[in-house]
């Protein structure tokens, strides 16, 4: 565990902090560990056993706790799987394979079979959202709904919030704060518990360095499954304005929304998602 965080005892807090959230996770739930080739992989499993399944990816820094709020929603239609991405502050394995491999695809593949998954929708944040991206251009056969949120790999990275941070960071607290605030776009009122947990975990986890592959224009017009795409505006880690563009020169049958006014972090999602998953 040590070597995705700062310290065995801040592990053992975020863990401690993971289960209490899972505690309070708003529909009943199973809580299963499947074996990959990646090591052990933590899923919180939610809704009826005979409907349609649902595997939810996190974004980087976080684990399935973030979709806590859509949870109630889509299990009342789906059976829900929301996976702790490996190497990631979660219960999975601190595993961290190479993305620009065939690695990610194949982690999935054990995970799937694992549970009997033969087919499933799919929906990804910004990690995650990559995840999922990658793993429909190499198994679309596997995957029926693709609803990425602020997915990396399409739209350029950005590197000034880097700069920014720094800047802001021998303010101490308030400076790691609000330079996390900024960069996650979490910078209302209403976000402020979002944040704190998102302070909270970054004082003790070391994230992945490892920058996110581009997908080729070639590789994304693999893509024919139903696709729904939702960016922020103001995405502080990816240029929103370049996804939009590709996708609708590469994948001209998906549904992109861009939010104007929102950054990185999409909250608020969970009927858009869901009458796209329904349909």
């Amino acid at each position: 565990m040590s070597a995705i965080y700062k310290s065995e005892a801040g592990a053992r807090e975020l863990q401690r902090r993971y289960r209490k959230a899972l505690d309070a996770w708003p529909v009943p739930a199973e809580h299963l560990r499947v074996p990959t080739r990646e090591g052990e992989t933590f899923a919180v499993v939610s809704g009826p056993e005979d409907a349609p399944p649902v595997v939810l990816l996190h974004g980087a820094g976080a684990n399935a706790t973030m979709w806590q709020d859509d949870i109630a929603t889509w299990a009342r239609h789906f059976r829900t799987y929301a996976l702790d991405l490996v190497g990631e502050p979660g219960l999975s394995a601190p595993s961290r394979p190479p993305l620009a491999s065939e690695a990610p695809a194949r982690w999935l593949d054990d995970v799937l079979d694992a549970l009997g998954i033969a087919r499933a929708a799919f929906v990804g944040t910004s990690l995650g959202g990559w995840l999922a991206l990658d793993y429909a251009t190499r198994r679309p056969e596997r995957v029926d709904h693709l609803a990425l949120l602020c997915p990396g790999g399409v739209g350029r990275q950005k590197r000034g919030w880097l700069f920014r941070a720094l800047l802001l960071r021998p303010l101490g607290a308030w400076g790691v704060r609000r330079s996390a605030g900024t960069v996650a776009g979490l910078d209302r009122p209403e976000h402020r518990a979002v944040l704190d947990q998102l302070v909270l975990t970054f004082a003790q986890f070391k994230p992945r360095t490892e920058r996110l592959p581009v997908f080729p224009d070639d590789v994304l017009r693999r893509l024919a499954m139903p696709v729904q795409v939702t960016v922020g505006g103001r995405d502080a880690l990816f240029d929103s304005a370049d996804t939009a563009r590709r996708l609708a020169r590469c994948v001209p049958h998906a549904t992109v929304h861009v939010l104007p006014d929102a950054g990185h972090a999409l909250l608020g999602q969970t009927d858009a998602v869901l009458t796209f998953l329904r349909n």
